[in-house]
This record gives C-alpha cells, sequence and structure tokens, in this order.
C-alpha cells in the first residue's frame, strides 16, 4: 500500500511546520538545516529569498529545492507562501509568560505552568489538525470488525497502549496489551487475518514494538502504527499510520504534550469504535460500571 494512503498526516492535511518536524529524522544533514531553520522561524524564513535560505543553513540552492519536494511542496515558491500563511494563521500566545521553545534559565514557576499548559493544548490542537478522518476511518473499521485487538507500546507509550485496551476491553471488544516484549511476541504469533495490531511508539524506532507490529503483519493482520515520525521504521510495518504532533524541548524530549497527542488520538478510535453500535456499547459500559461500582467510597459516608 503506499505511503500517501495509509497516513493521516500531510502537508495538506494540518500545520505544515508540526508535518515538517515529523520528517526531521528521515531528512538528509543538509535538508536537516533547512528544516530546523524553517521551523523556527517560519515568517523569517518565507521572506527569505532561495538563495538567503541556503546561505543562512550553509548549503545549496539545489538542498533546498530538494528540501521541499521531501515535504510534498513543489517548489520553493510553494514552500514561502505556505510558510507565510502558517506564520500568519500562527498567533502569539496570549499569555505574556509562555515562551515558544525551551523554558529559559531563571523562569519562575507561573512562567512554567503557563508554557508547559500552552504547549500540551497546542500538541492536541495540532493532532487533531492533521488526523485524516478517513484514515481513522478506516482504522476504527477494522478494529470494529477485528476478532481481537493487540495494543504495543513500551516506556511512556505503554501506558497509553494499555488505556486503549482498557477502553476496548470495557465496551465488549477482546483486546490485549503486553508489557513483557517476549509474550507480545509470542501473541502476535497467534495473530490472523481479521485481526489488527496497534503499535505506539512517539518516536517510531522502538524496537520491541516495531518487531512485534512485523511478526503481526506477516501472520495476515492489519497493522496500525501510532507515532509522531511519519517516516520512522514502525511505519514500513504498518498498513494504516496516524499521526501526532507534539514539540520537543531540552527538558521535555518525548514529554507527556507527546503523551497528551497520543491519547487524543486514542479516544478518537475508542469513540468510533463505541458508535459503531451504540446498544452495545451502552449494555458493556453499564454492566462494567456497575462490577466496578462496589470498590468505590461513597463520599457521604466520610463524615
Amino acid at each position: 500500500m503506499a505511503r500517501s494512503a495509509k497516513t493521516s498526516a500531510s502537508p495538506g492535511s494540518g500545520g505544515l511546520l508540526v508535518h515538517i518536524a515529523g520528517l526531521l529524522p528521515a531528512l538528509s544533514p543538509a535538508e536537516q538545516r533547512v528544516a530546523r531553520l524553517v521551523v523556527a522561524d517560519p515568517a523569517g524564513a518565507a521572506r527569505r529569498t532561495i538563495t538567503d535560505l541556503a546561505t543562512a543553513a550553509g548549503t545549496s540552492e539545489a538542498t533546498v529545492i530538494r528540501f521541499c519536494r521531501s515535504v510534498g511542496m513543489a517548489g520553493y515558491p510553494q514552500l514561502r507562501i505556505r510558510l507565510a500563511a502558517e506564520a500568519a494563521r500562527r498567533s502569539a500566545p496570549p499569555d505574556a509568560r509562555v515562551v515558544g521553545g525551551d523554558i529559559p534559565p531563571g523562569a519562575d514557576l507561573a512562567q512554567i505552568i503557563a508554557t508547559i499548559a500552552f504547549h500540551d493544548a497546542r500538541a492536541v490542537e495540532e493532532t487533531a489538525e492533521q488526523l485524516d478522518p478517513a484514515v481513522c476511518e478506516r482504522v476504527v473499521d477494522a478494529v470494529a470488525a477485528a476478532g481481537r485487538v493487540d495494543v504495543h507500546g513500551s516506556g511512556g507509550s505503554g501506558a497509553v497502549a494499555a488505556n486503549l485496551q482498557q477502553k476496548l476491553h470495557r465496551i465488549g471488544r477482546t483486546a490485549f496489551y503486553f508489557p513483557d516484549g517476549q509474550t507480545a511476541l509470542a501473541s502476535a504469533a497467534l495473530l490472523g487475518r481479521g485481526d489488527v495490531a496497534i503499535g505506539i511508539s512517539h518516536t517510531g524506532v522502538t524496537s520491541a514494538v516495531v518487531e512485534v507490529l512485523a511478526r503481526a503483519r506477516a501472520r495476515g493482520a492489519r497493522t496500525v502504527a501510532l507515532t509522531s515520525f511519519p517516516r520512522s521504521p514502525i511505519t514500513d510495518v504498518a498498513d494504516f499510520v496516524l499521526a501526532t504532533a507534539t514539540r520537543e524541548t531540552t527538558y521535555r524530549s518525548g514529554d507527556t504534550a507527546s503523551r497528551i497527542a497520543q491519547l487524543t488520538v486514542v479516544d478518537v478510535l475508542f469513540v468510533g469504535v463505541a458508535a459503531r453500535n451504540r446498544v452495545r456499547t451502552r449494555k458493556a459500559l453499564a454492566a462494567t460500571a456497575e462490577a466496578v461500582g462496589t470498590r468505590r467510597i461513597d463520599p457521604r459516608r466520610r463524615a
């Protein structure tokens, strides 16, 4: 399946800067220098001639043109137009305490709180902007029809994988999450046609998750990758790619914003599947709520 047909992220369906940031690891070193200049100052880049941008990036005009094509632009004029539009669309944060990148030395907690809250909220907004409803629909179709769903993730992404598994299980869907890598591989070896394997990896290079998805795909299962980098290794073994949008800083590499963005997509998939059979969903949620209800403390009895 062609990559353009399976991924939910493209420069036309969401923010261009988010798209470029997601492609950064797949670009050549010279193209990466151009990308970093563009992402850091889109308005300034839009005002530069191709010669100026190449000089600032320490590269050639030919490299800038290759960069344009790598990120889906026909040429430099189209890139400048898109960058200008992106810069105009992005208004400055309303709170003067919010900073755009790394939290500077000496920042007080009020500034730290405002900045983190702003960037976490932007991660959700930008993820929603670049999700392709058609690709999400096909993933929901596959999960809703699946005999079984295995969800995989490691580290922080493992918590997100467990959350999706629990959500699906609460509405009566057969879903599994295996924290242990060997158990996950063994489970993938038992999947087949009609089953779905979902791999969650912010970087897309987590070998344990990539390996499990590859095994599941070899068995005939449909595979879904949830990642912030749509040209990372995990996408090579995925039938469908759902891309999240996050911006990392010095203190927050692979940070909470990436988990919030992943959880946004998890909620989209869960609600999409749940809505396919509302009667069944309501009954399942009622039954599971009743089952765990006795484990809750009545606040009226605390007095």
